[in-house]
This record gives C-alpha cells, sequence and structure tokens, in this order.
C-alpha cells in the first residue's frame, strides 16, 4: 500500500508540473526576460560540462545576475516541482553538472567579482563565478595568494571549486578547497539565503561548511565564498627526478614523505603522458624516462636550500636516472607549465580521452600503477597516467575514439575497473572531480546501504523534494540493486522506504 500511495504522489507530482511553456510564462512574470534561455541555439552551450562525453539539452537556462533573482528562480522552480541544476564555469569532469531535460539549468556565470580582499585577515570574499586564477592575480601585488591551483584554474570557477572540493598540485600541503575557505553564503532549494561557516577561528554547532564542500550541488546554491589567502612563500623551487620504472617512482613518493619532507607539490608523470605533454608544452621532459617526479619545496631560503638537499638524496637513493634542479623561477614555471599541460596534450595523441579520478594510500602507488597497466592491455586501450603523487591522488587518462562504436562503453567500464581497483587498495573513487554522474555507479561498490541511507537522509533534510541536481553523486538503492553491488532478498530492496526520496 505504501509503495502504491508513494506512485500515485509521484504521478500527481509529474502531473501538476508545468509544461516549458508555462514555466518561462511563471519565470517572466518575476525575472527580467533576458536572463531565462529557452531556444535551443542558446541551450546548446549548456548541454554538457568538461566530460563531454554524456549531453543532455537543458529545458531552460537561467542567468541571474543578483542573489535576489537567484531567490526567486528557486522559489518559482520550488513551488512548481521543478529540478534546478547549478553550473559554473563548466569545467567538471564527472558530469556534476550535467542539466535535465525537464528542468532549469541555473548559471552563476555572472558573479564574477571579487568584493572584499581583507589584508588584515587574509580574507576575500568572491562571487561564485570567479575565476581560481583570479583570486591570486587580483592580491599577488599584496604577496598574497590563495593556494588550490587546479590544472584548470585559468578557467575553473571557485563557486565549482566549492561544489566539487577540488585541490590541486599543491594541495599536499596547503590543502584542498575545504581547508582554504572559511563562509560560504548559499540559496536553499527554498530560495531563502543561508550564512554556513564564520570569519571567526571557530564557530559552535555541526560542521556545516564541510558538509556543504563537496556537496556537488545537491544540497543549495553557492552564492558567495569567503577564501583564505596565505602570504607568498620566500622562495620555491623544483626537482626533476627521472625513473626507468614506474615502480621505483612510486616506491620515492613513499620515500619522500616518510623523510619528514612535506612538499609544496609532488606529481609524478608516466612515458605516455612524458612524451605526449613534452610534444605540446616543451618542458625539456626525458622523454625516455619511463616516468618523472615533480617535487616543490617551498619556505624561507635557508628551508629550501635544506629540503632541496634531502628531496636530491632521497630520490637518488631509490634509484633515480636523472635529477635536474631549477634554477630559477621561469625553469620553475616551465616545469610546472608541462604538468598543468597534460591533460590538453593528449588531444595530440589521441582523438579523445577519459580522465578518471581516484585516490589510494600511497603505499600502494605502485602496485596501482602496475595495475592500471595491466587494465590497458585486458581492455585493449592505452593510457597517460598523470598523478597528485603526493596525496595519493590518480589521474589516469583513458585515451579512446568515440567514432568506434562501442569504444566509449569499453572506456566507461574500464573507468570503472580503475575506480574498484583503487578501492581494492584501500582508496576511494574520487579524490577532486567529484561523483556526478560518471562514478554514480561506484558509490554502490564503496559504500554498504546503511552507509547510503545516511547520506539521503542528508539530503532529505536540505532538499525533500530532491530538486537539487538530481540523479548525481548518490545513488538510490535501486541502481545499487540493479548494478549488482548489494544483495537482493526474494526481490525485495533493504531500505526500501528510501526508493521515495
Amino acid at each position: 500500500m505504501a509503495d502504491t500511495a508513494s506512485a500515485d504522489a509521484a504521478e500527481q507530482v509529474l502531473a501538476s508540473r508545468p509544461d516549458k511553456a508555462q514555466l518561462i510564462e511563471k519565470l517572466v512574470a518575476k525575472l527580467p526576460e533576458h536572463v531565462i534561455l529557452h531556444a535551443e541555439e542558446d541551450l546548446r552551450p549548456f548541454e554538457c560540462d568538461g566530460l563531454s562525453a554524456y549531453r543532455v539539452l537543458p529545458m531552460i537556462v537561467v542567468l541571474p545576475e543578483t542573489i535576489e533573482q537567484v531567490q526567486i528562480a528557486m522559489q518559482v522552480c520550488y513551488a512548481n516541482d521543478v529540478a534546478v541544476v547549478a553550473r559554473g564555469a563548466g569545467t567538471g569532469l564527472s558530469g556534476g553538472a550535467l542539466p535535465m531535460e525537464n528542468g532549469v539549468l541555473l548559471s552563476l556565470a555572472k558573479f564574477k567579482q571579487i568584493l572584499d580582499i581583507d589584508t588584515a585577515n587574509r580574507r576575500a570574499t568572491v562571487q561564485p563565478g570567479v575565476r581560481n586564477l583570479a583570486i591570486s592575480e587580483a592580491v599577488s601585488h599584496l604577496g598574497l595568494y590563495y593556494a588550490p591551483d587546479p590544472s584548470s584554474q585559468i578557467a575553473c570557477s571557485i563557486g565549482g571549486n566549492v561544489a566539487e572540493n577540488s585541490g590541486g598540485v599543491h594541495c599536499l600541503k596547503y590543502g584542498l578547497t575545504t581547508h582554504n575557505i572559511v563562509e560560504l553564503e548559499i540559496v536553499t532549494v527554498e530560495g531563502e539565503r543561508m550564512t554556513i561557516g564564520s570569519e571567526a577561528l571557530d564557530t559552535p554547532g555541526y560542521d556545516l561548511l564541510a558538509l556543504m564542500t563537496g556537496s556537488e550541488g545537491l544540497l543549495g546554491v553557492i552564492v558567495q565564498v569567503v577564501v583564505k589567502l596565505l602570504p607568498k612563500p620566500e622562495r620555491a623551487q623544483v626537482v626533476l627526478a627521472a625513473f626507468d620504472d614506474v615502480r621505483k617512482a612510486g616506491e620515492a613518493v613513499a620515500a619522500i614523505i616518510q623523510a619528514g619532507i612535506i612538499p609544496a607539490g609532488l606529481e609524478m608523470l608516466d612515458n605516455p603522458a612524458i612524451v605526449a605533454t613534452e610534444e605540446f608544452v616543451h618542458a625539456d621532459y626525458p622523454t625516455e624516462a619511463a616516468a618523472i617526479l615533480l617535487c616543490e619545496v617551498d619556505g624561507t631560503h635557508a628551508e629550501v636550500d635544506e629540503h632541496i638537499a634531502d628531496v636530491r638524496e632521497v630520490v637518488e637513493r631509490e634509484g633515480a636516472t636523472e635529477v635536474r634542479v631549477s634554477r630559477d623561477d621561469a625553469e620553475r614555471a616551465i616545469f610546472w607549465a608541462g604538468r598543468k599541460a597534460a591533460f590538453p596534450a593528449m588531444g595530440r595523441i589521441s582523438p579523445d580521452y577519459y580522465c578518471m579520478d581516484g585516490t589510494i594510500p600511497r603505499k600502494a602507488l605502485a602496485d596501482v600503477l602496475i595495475g592500471i597497466g595491466e587494465l590497458s592491455e585486458k581492455y585493449g586501450q592505452r593510457v597517460a597516467n598523470v598523478f597528485h603523487a603526493g596525496d595519493g591522488n590518480l589521474h589516469p587518462l583513458i585515451l579512446y575514439d568515440a567514432n568506434i562504436e562501442g569504444e566509449l562503453e569499453r572506456t566507461e567500464e574500464f573507468g570503472g575497473a580503475i575506480c574498484e581497483l583503487c578501492l581494492e587498495h584501500g582508496g576511494t573513487i574520487t579524490g577532486e572531480h567529484g561523483v556526478g554522474v560518471e562514478k554514480i555507479d561506484q558509490m554502490c561498490v564503496q559504500f554498504p546501504p546503511d552507509e547510503l541511507t545516511q547520506f539521503h537522509a542528508v539530503k532529505q533534510a536540505f532538499d525533500s523534494k530532491g530538486l537539487l541536481n538530481p540523479g548525481k553523486a548518490v545513488p538510490t538503492l535501486h541502481r545499487c540493486a540493479e548494478f549488482g553491488a548489494m544483495h537482493v532478498h526474494n526481490g525485495e530492496l533493504p531500505f526500501p522506504e528510501l526508493e521515495r526520496l
């Protein structure tokens, strides 16, 4: 009876939901007409994010210019049971901003102002559409910068960074987005403004700031962010170490950390990534190496001198065939330019690539690298590996051709196998790209039903109608059962009540 009542209620909601023309009329009645896009040619640029393998044309796009307009859009959608997907710069790599064909895509692209710079407290208040790199550029003359630096920082927006808890090459020492923000202002699904966190050192109550960071748009719409700013280090220098074996490179990563050195960044590229990147950027990488490490240390001149010597000693002991130390900031920038251009460099060697994102304990790095190589042979597809090696965040790039029938499907299966390989070694299916639609089935593998139950309960507390970014990040138990990652007794799902959320 309960299931029948639930189905009847769902049908009533669908029946009462306005069609496209009706919803446009309701939105235009309360918002300026120019912020509402509904013609197909205007909607097409929003059909996917950086994971272009998945595309859906939204029913309507709303491009608000003020927080009040965001509130109005949310109020209209909430009153009419219309799903809303918030979108930033669209550089995400997990399909987290994939629109709904019967929903509204809410773009925060016009929210691109830095509202305040507080040098005394090393804070900046920014709108969600501000580019990541623009923050550091705006405070550089003050001797400050914003630490998280994803490879897409020239284009990605801070709101999206918060939604996905992005990191970057310097997250080993300075942390992810969650460690570098102090306050958020959000608009709830009902259209109310809410401040989460505080510019004070600590606040009482639950840590909702950490909960909101990485929530992938499922709990609220971010409209303002207060970020931490750090003083620029006195000096930074990079060691480039080449290895003739990927296992040696992986073991060198663990040895550096074990030696008590906390690098500002510790990155790894394997040979396919080295070759493609060198052809693209000309960073003078040793193309004959099986793998290279880029290890940056920063601090005072004395600290850097000491740590550079320590890193050189460690990598040489671990079998490095070549060691270089950046001679100045220009050469340091060139070393990093190669790493940061690794993703676009794949376009030189493959029509398409599929970027994965898993995280493992550092001690498992070498074994997982070998395992990825074995999976590459099994699936018959090349892989170029790029890693935030210091914190175990892997970015295998599966090379494929979407024009070949069945190739994308095989690539997705390969990517899922990499995620599950990470789980087998005590890791997780994502480090900074988020789950989105890409890894939602692997969530069924990582988390048992009782933990998924808690995730749904959190979602229910913030969004009882399930209108915010539905179908992303947290799978239903029914989906997990279909995926084969959950035991079903006599055709009955555990916790069937959650299928109504």
